[in-house]
């Protein structure tokens, strides 16, 4: 299985958006541009259902949980645990991911309290302006921005998100989907974690960029590695087949 398969949708989660290890090589050519919006959205009591399909329900219950409109996320479901949970778009992760503008990525995800003021708010800002018509230079030049000022602060220690649905898209390659859970560290690279090393059960990448060439950007930015953990069983406790991880 190719590394670079690994790695890059590894990275490309951020938000959200991590799949199947299938090893296919990525090409940021693959990416055919942006759909009509009314491909993206969803019926809000089925995205509200599949949202808290990403964690257990002793955590999804009780989460805030977030919808798709024309013009970004909103709260759907106000929660109590500090937990928020959504579906994530493909836009809504690096910009060279190939598969940003598929309408089909629905990425259930549920963000834990110490992630929810940075990497929650990243997912906000970055598809609201994306939706709004904004360039990928003006989105990073607005986040950029938006950590400069501490509109939103630095990534907190521990934060981490469950995406463990038995229903997500996570990618048009492989079983399509992966049930995981991830680890949103303040770090340059994996070095530390043992990530992607053989043997290891951790695969990681960056958060700001999938493909190499990216190197000056992402060192613009505040370091944001990506720590993906396969899980055994869906968050309604069913297993995991063995071929789906």
């Amino acid at each position: 299985m190719a590394r670079i398969g690994q790695l890059g949708r590894a990275a490309a989660c951020s938000a959200a958006l991590l799949f199947a290890l299938t090893g296919a090589p990525l090409h940021a050519k693959d990416n055919p541009g942006m759909a009509p919006v009314d491909a993206y959205l969803m019926d809000k009591a089925a995205e509200i259902t599949l949202a808290r399909s990403a964690a257990p329900e002793s955590i999804s219950k009780d989460a805030t949980v977030l919808v798709l409109t024309r013009k970004g996320y909103e709260t759907a479901v106000t929660g109590t645990n500090g937990f928020v949970c959504y579906v994530g778009r493909g836009f809504g992760g690096a910009p060279d991911w190939p598969e940003r503008w598929d309408p089909k990525i629905l990425a259930a995800a549920c963000d834990n309290p110490p992630a929810v003021p940075t990497m929650t708010a990243l997912l906000k800002l970055r598809t609201a302006l994306t939706l709004a018509g904004k360039t990928d230079a003006e989105v990073m030049d607005r986040i950029k921005t938006a950590l400069r000022t501490k509109e939103i602060p630095p990534l907190q220690a521990g934060a981490m998100c469950y995406m463990m649905s038995k229903n997500a898209y996570l990618s048009a390659q492989g079983d399509h989907n992966m049930a995981h859970v991830m680890f949103y560290v303040p770090a340059k690279d994996g070095a530390t974690w043992g990530a992607n090393l053989p043997g290891s059960p951790l695969i990681g990448g960056n958060y700001w960029y999938l493909l190499p060439g990216h190197e000056a950007e992402a060192a613009a930015l505040p370091p944001i590695s990506v720590f993906l953990l396969a899980t055994s069983t869906y968050s309604d406790g069913a297993p995991v087949a063995p071929h789906a991880m």
